[in-house]
């Protein structure tokens, strides 16, 4: 999913997730997101709102469709955001943290 989908989709309610490390996250995060690192992930599901679609955000957009998989094979409604990050930035989405 591009940048605009996943805004649309916030927009209708669904939450961020963003499954960088914890080190890359104290870097540069999105405002609206919720961290779960990818290796937390699975263990972590249960504490992210149920029937609520997940837009899952990494640094590319490769963790991400893992981590969109992962909670798509447990029924969740989750969408990998294409190009991670670094699309969001160039969309001209906010990020805080550090180095912008």
């Amino acid at each position: 999913m591009d940048v605009a989908g996943a805004r649309a989709l916030m927009d209708d309610g669904a939450v961020l997730v963003d499954v960088r490390t914890a080190g890359e996250w104290k870097t540069e995060h999105a405002p609206v997101a919720r961290h779960v690192p990818l290796d937390q992930l699975e263990r972590r599901a249960g504490d992210l709102p149920a029937d609520t679609p997940i837009v899952v955000m990494c640094q590319s957009g490769v963790r991400s469709a893992q981590g969109a998989r992962m909670l798509r094979a447990r029924g969740v409604d989750a969408h990998s955001l294409r190009g991670g990050i670094l699309a969001w930035k160039r969309a001209g989405e906010r990020v805080v943290g550090g180095r912008r």
